[in-house]
């Protein structure tokens, strides 16, 4: 059994693993019906983890927190940490469809347009004919709705749930309902994957994702919506690892 092995960044307790590690993890939690809350974290939820208090609450609880973006394994190293590598969020999904296929494990997948979630199931049944899907939803639902959209996940006898919704919102989701949500062994937020499975946005080449340019091919498709949230939020990134770089350097020079 592969143990845990978590790194204190910027005081986010992230898990020192490989992609394969928690994929291991995970699949052992499943098949023992234990129960793993999921996130990932990269440089913008970061930079909102400072001032976002329940954001912060809801990542920090996760059992397992894995470095979505390149950014986090590099600003890890340079603050002589070590994260072997990147587990983004999508390609775990991915893993972890594979996995169900194989082993019989139910799907529950909540986010996105209602379209555009009917196409990923529709895409992911006809890829793995074994897959079993417990249900979906879209992710356009009220505050007042979150209680139902929890029950019926619960009710579905989902094993897996992907929750495609922007942050805050789906981090504070499963944390808020954590225990009406106990008997799915596993949850984890996707993000905007549903759309790139479904083919309305398309993922950086991997040779961009390599070099840590994921967020720039993003920014190029998307100039007006995103540039405040990557050439803005990536320099709070950058300022808030180099305040700790100091303050390490301090705290030697102390000793």
């Amino acid at each position: 059994m592969i143990k845990n092995k978590k790194v204190d960044f910027l005081d986010i307790p992230v898990d020192s693993l490989t992609m394969v590690e928690t994929v291991t993890i995970i699949d052992a939690a499943i098949s023992q019906n234990k129960r793993i809350n999921h996130v990932v974290i990269n440089a913008g939820k970061v930079v909102a983890m400072q001032k976002d208090k329940q954001l912060h609450q809801s990542v920090v609880s996760c059992d397992l927190i894995n470095a979505d973006g390149q950014s986090i394994v590099w600003a890890a190293r340079f603050l002589g940490l070590q994260i072997p590598e990147r587990v983004a969020g999508i390609d775990l999904m991915d893993e972890l469809i594979n996995l169900s296929a194989k082993k019989g494990y139910k799907c529950f997948f909540l986010g996105a347009k209602e379209d555009v979630v009917k196409k990923v199931v529709e895409i992911y049944s006809n890829k793995y004919k074994t897959l079993l899907i417990a249900g979906y939803r879209n992710g356009y639902f009220t505050a007042d709705e979150e209680g139902e959209v929890a029950k019926q996940i619960a009710e579905s006898g989902a094993q897996i749930l992907f929750v495609a919704i922007t942050s805050p919102r789906k981090e504070n989701f499963m944390y808020k309902y954590r225990e009406k949500l106990s008997q799915v062994n596993f949850t984890m937020g996707v993000g905007g994957s549903f759309d790139v499975v479904a083919g309305y946005t398309k993922r950086a080449p991997v040779w961009m994702q390599n070099i840590g340019l994921e967020w720039f091919f993003r920014l190029s498709q998307e100039p007006k919506r995103m540039w405040k949230r990557y050439l803005v939020g990536n320099s709070l990134f950058l300022w808030i690892v180099l305040k700790r770089k100091l303050k390490i350097k301090e705290q030697y020079s102390i000793q």
